[in-house]
């Protein structure tokens, strides 16, 4: 459909109309801090990082003609989630639940995860314009200019979906918001990178991936594998340029890089429970904390977001003895091995496996009705 025919069909309805709960602060402004840094050298940078900026470039891709926002989506089924994997499943709350309270659970549970993606986009997309500010390489400055386009992108789409096929948000979780703030607030070029990059985004991913491989609707499988094809990229960005720099540092800089990975890790993953959720639906706050703690889905879910983190962090040089304690604490410090660039490298060729089926189909579909018209021309 016409873009101008839709928006002529569709009354706007504002953001803040759709919020479960209205967020505390309207506009959050965080005081920015530290030096923009412009460099006059415009000779040729890292070739590595070129050739990222040159990758950034080509794949550039437009949200509204690649997803196919056609589709329907069934909001009290969004993502096809099995009752196993909702916290309230064998509990007495969920025996108590009619279908359509269980379909009410799933909008909310997908309103709220994706609403957290949507937030975590635009603060990506802050902090990969924070980074062309601040960084003091030039070649780094390009890439990212490439990533605040992509972040754009991405809040745009989840903010579509979220109001056109749900009509539902959840403000900003509070670990989220701290751990954007810490990573904001700081003065020096490296922590953009170090906090989202890092963190946000290796957790983003891992959840993407996630709900990427196990659902079977056709939207939000299409907006999770196009996301994450940009993101293989900006993680590499990432590894890239703090590896670089890291191996410059002083060992107390490095333990106070340390030091806001554990806490930034412990605050992710008290993130991921969804409380919000079972609040809002009349289950107290200890109540709903203790239920999130005690499902099995949650610890599998958990140690799966931090696949892409802990081998990006031991990657970038940060592998001193008290972060790898507190990994053994949170029972993820086996990650440390794990194959990022192969996660990578899937991430890309998934989307482009998606991309060719689609179009493949499409153009089978155009044969046959071309076919058909010869056909029915024939016999008339």
């Amino acid at each position: 459909m016409d873009h101008a025919v839709r928006e002529a069909k569709e009354p706007h309805v504002s953001t803040h109309d759709l919020y479960v709960k209205a967020p505390r602060e309207p506009l959050w402004q965080v005081p920015a801090s530290g030096a923009a840094r412009f460099n006059w050298d415009y000779d040729d940078g890292r070739d590595r990082l070129l050739a990222l900026y040159q990758k950034g470039k080509d794949k550039q891709w437009d949200g509204a003609k690649r997803i196919d926002w056609d589709l329907e989506v069934d909001p009290y089924d969004p993502l096809g989630t099995p009752d196993e994997a909702m916290t309230l499943f064998g509990t007495p709350y969920w025996a108590k639940m009619t279908d359509r309270d269980k379909g009410e659970l799933r909008k909310h549970y997908t309103s709220w995860q994706f609403s957290q993606f949507l937030h975590g986009e635009q603060g990506a997309m802050i902090c990969a314009a924070r980074i062309v500010e601040s960084v003091p390489d030039l070649d780094a400055k390009f890439y990212s200019a490439t990533q605040t386009m992509d972040e754009a992108r991405h809040a745009e789409i989840y903010g579509r979906f979220l109001h056109e096929k749900l009509g539902m948000l959840y403000p900003i979780n509070d670990n989220l918001q701290a751990l954007l703030g810490d990573t904001l607030r700081d003065s020096r070029w490296d922590m953009p990178y170090l906090g989202m990059q890092v963190l946000i985004e290796g957790l983003a991913l891992a959840a993407f991936g996630m709900i990427r491989d196990t659902t079977d609707k056709p939207l939000p499988k299409q907006i999770l594998a196009y996301v994450m094809q940009d993101e293989a990229r900006h993680v590499a960005f990432g590894r890239m340029a703090l590896r670089d720099y890291y191996t410059q540092l002083s060992d107390a800089e490095l333990r106070e890089r340390e030091e806001f990975v554990i806490e930034g890790c412990y605050l992710m993953r008290d993130r991921l429970r969804g409380v919000e959720v079972l609040e809002n639906f009349g289950i107290p706050k200890k109540e709903a904390e203790a239920l999130s703690e005690e499902s099995e889905f949650l610890h599998l879910f958990r140690k799966l977001l931090f696949s892409r983190i802990v081998p990006c962090v031991k990657d970038i040089g940060l592998w001193g003895e008290r972060l790898q304690k507190a990994y053994v604490d949170m029972g993820v410090f086996d990650l440390g091995d794990s194959n990022l660039d192969l996660l990578m490298t899937q991430d890309e060729e998934i989307a482009e496996q998606l991309d060719q089926e689609r179009f493949a189909a499409e153009e089978a579909a155009r044969v046959a009705e071309v076919e058909g018209a010869i056909e029915e021309g024939a016999s008339s």
